[in-house]
């Protein structure tokens, strides 16, 4: 089989794909059987994927990788034409949601307990398990101390359904809580929430913030200080998405 033909089965088995596929499942294509030439190596896969990228890099369906492998997607820009097909809109989440999330994403592994310590407000049950209902959050271990609480990370799937390959491709975490910065505490409080904010909006995924519960001061001083103040590591497993 010559490159054109693979690039033409790649191209249909993803756009057919119901899940992002990985390297491994695109070899299977061209497993081989009696008189079939040899099957593909795992480079050349990824130079014909590369060639793919490009050839719909001006189109509204684009080639990504994902934690979970390769899929086409719709890009961002073309949610506002897509949206009149189906003009329902989608479940809203609110502001408590969106700002826990951020706060699993941004300093995970993370306790329920250094969630209210950041947010300054008692987590409620419900937040959680809607995450983790979501497939966006798991426990992937327990804390050793007294009464060894879950350590909670975001999955892959929350990545996959950010459109991202990996944590790193979150909105970097600015610093927060300067005297500079407008609005002072106000704004720092909302710095984490922002930048999942833009991660989501550029995944097509609505988050408004219309929760009326609001975060204190108590998240300002501690974000403004989660970067000099890191605890050591904790213990996490293969299904997290931690870096």
């Amino acid at each position: 089989m010559n490159t054109a033909e693979a690039k033409r089965v790649l191209e249909t088995a993803l756009l057919c794909a119901h899940e992002a596929l990985t390297v491994n499942d695109l070899r299977k294509l061209f497993t081989v059987t009696e008189g079939e030439e040899p099957a593909l190596e795992a480079d050349t896969i990824k130079e014909i994927l590369a060639e793919l990228q490009q050839d719909w890099a001006e189109r509204g369906i684009e080639l990504v990788l994902l934690s979970t492998g390769w899929r086409f997607q719709s890009r961002a820009d073309m949610k506002v034409f897509l949206d009149r097909l189906n003009p329902e809109k989608p479940p809203k989440y609110t502001r408590a949601t969106l700002e826990t999330l951020a706060i699993i994403a941004y300093r995970q592994p993370v306790t329920r307990g250094d969630i209210e310590e950041i947010r300054g407000v008692a987590v409620n049950s419900q937040t959680i398990k809607l995450l983790e209902d979501r497939g966006w959050v798991d426990a992937i271990g327990h804390r050793d101390v007294p009464g060894r609480p879950e350590l909670l990370a975001t999955t892959k799937q929350f990545l996959d359904d950010l459109g991202l390959s990996s944590l790193e491709d979150l909105p970097p975490l600015q610093q927060v809580g300067q005297e500079h910065m407008p609005g002072g505490h106000d704004n720092a409080a909302q710095m984490m929430e922002h930048n999942l904010q833009a991660s989501l909006e550029q995944a097509s995924i609505d988050f408004p913030l219309e929760d009326s519960e609001q975060p204190t001061e108590s998240l300002a001083v501690t974000v403004a200080q989660a970067d000099a103040e890191q605890s050591p590591s904790e213990p996490n497993d293969d299904n997290s998405t931690t870096p």
